[in-house]
Parts: C-alpha cells; sequence; structure tokens
C-alpha cells in the first residue's frame, strides 16, 4: 500500500511570553528582562549559549514593549529613526562601534529602551572605541544558563505541538535523558521523529525513538544515552 500523503499542518514558531518556560535556571534573567522600564541607563543585555532562549525572551519583551528590532546592517537614518522607542538588537557584537554607541546612548532618553543579545558577555564583545568599551563594560546583564528538565521538557512538548504531534506518554522522560540539552537539539529530534513517523506511517513514540537513537547515536549527545528503563526526570 502506497504512503500516506502529509498534510502541511505544521504550526508556525510561536515566540509568545506564556511559551517561554519558566525554572529556577532562568527566572533571575526573566525577571531582570522583565523590570524594563527600570533598566540602568535604559538598557539591558541578554546573554546565553545557544539554545537556551534569548531569542524566544527577546521577542517576547519586545512584542510587550512594542520595540523596534534592528539588524547590524542598519543605517545611520534607521538608528535617528528610533530615538524614544525601545529597541531589539540581536547579535549585539556584531553591530558596527558607531551604531551600538549610537543605540547605547539614546536608551536613557524618554521613552526610550535597549535589549542587546548575544552568547558572550558585553566586556568580550570586540570594539576600537574607547567610549564604548566604557559603556559595555557598564551594562547591567542578564544571563541565561543552558536549559534544565522542566525548560527542555517545555521546549520540547511546544516543538511537538508545533508540528500538531501528540506523542507517547512515555517519550518526553526517555529524550530528557538523552538528548543534548539545548534548544536546536530537541528541535531536531522532534523533526527525525515526525520524518520517520510520516516514513513509517507509525506512532511518535519511544519505540521510534530507540530505533533512530540506535541508527543515528550522533544525535543524542547525552552521557546518559543508554537503554535503561529508569526514566524519572528530576524536576527542572
Amino acid at each position: 500500500m502506497g504512503r500516506q500523503l502529509r498534510l502541511p499542518l505544521a504550526r508556525p514558531q510561536s515566540f509568545r511570553r506564556e511559551e517561554f518556560v519558566v525554572s529556577d535556571a532562568n527566572a533571575a534573567a526573566v525577571a531582570q528582562v522583565e523590570a524594563w522600564p527600570d533598566w540602568h541607563a535604559g538598557c539591558l543585555a541578554l546573554i546565553g549559549p545557544k539554545g537556551s532562549g534569548k531569542s524566544h525572551l527577546a521577542f517576547a519583551w519586545a512584542e510587550a514593549a512594542a520595540a523596534v528590532a534592528l539588524t547590524p546592517d542598519a543605517r545611520h537614518a534607521d538608528l535617528e529613526a528610533v530615538r524614544g522607542r525601545p529597541v531589539l538588537a540581536e547579535d549585539a557584537e556584531r553591530f558596527p562601534d558607531e551604531a551600538l554607541f549610537h543605540l547605547i546612548n539614546m536608551a536613557g532618553e524618554p521613552g526610550a529602551g535597549l535589549l542587546l543579545t548575544s552568547r558572550q558577555a558585553p566586556a568580550l564583545w570586540p570594539s576600537e572605541l574607547a567610549d564604548l568599551r566604557s559603556r559595555l563594560n557598564a551594562l547591567h546583564v542578564a544571563e541565561l544558563g543552558p536549559p534544565d528538565d522542566v525548560i527542555l521538557a517545555g521546549v520540547i512538548e511546544k516543538f511537538f505541538r508545533e508540528r500538531n504531534i501528540r506523542p507517547a506518554d512515555d517519550l518526553l522522560p526517555y529524550l530528557l535523558r538523552r538528548i543534548e540539552r539545548s534548544a536546536p537539539a530537541a528541535r531536531e529530534v522532534v523533526l527525525r521523529l515526525d520524518e520517520a513517523a510520516d516514513a513509517k506511517q507509525r506512532a511518535v513514540s519511544r519505540a521510534l525513538a530507540r530505533e533512530i537513537l540506535e541508527a543515528e547515536p550522533d544525535l543524542f549527545e547525552s552521557d546518559l544515552a543508554d537503554d535503561g528503563d529508569v526514566d524519572d526526570i528530576s524536576n527542572r
């Protein structure tokens, strides 16, 4: 019998604040972001490793604050156009010195604000302007760590929802013990499970995940990638 055709029912990626999972691992950083507009000098740097949720939290803030998102190639006219408005600058270390210096100076003006994201602390960003270097060193920083079990579970569930998948009850704890602890890894595992379930016309289950683990062991980076039956997870 021929393979069934899939319907394009995947939901778009969401950055809604209510879908951002908060745990002990990131609660302090979330509180700092949500303290806006009471940031020191109107600025805050949000840092963390890849997959820690920086973009999700940053865009949720931008929506709540009606902020303008700028890219590193923004022109001087673009910078002047956002004067007096909240601004989101992702990958802030890639902005030219003059643009970043201008944005930081404008952040303290009435109605303004500036959220900068990066994987590194501002003190490590490259800069040849002495005045900018002093401002970067003085920035207040909110730091996101790698996802703990609570966050990773919420991320995996979110990716399943975006693909309209209802996984078997025992699959989530199985994955939590085995996959690399990052959102990109979680997204990749959910994608592989979805594709395999479609190709084999099977449910998304622990058994299917085990088959993928055996075929692609590099996809599961955890030190606990044995096939034991202990699936209890700690509370993130």
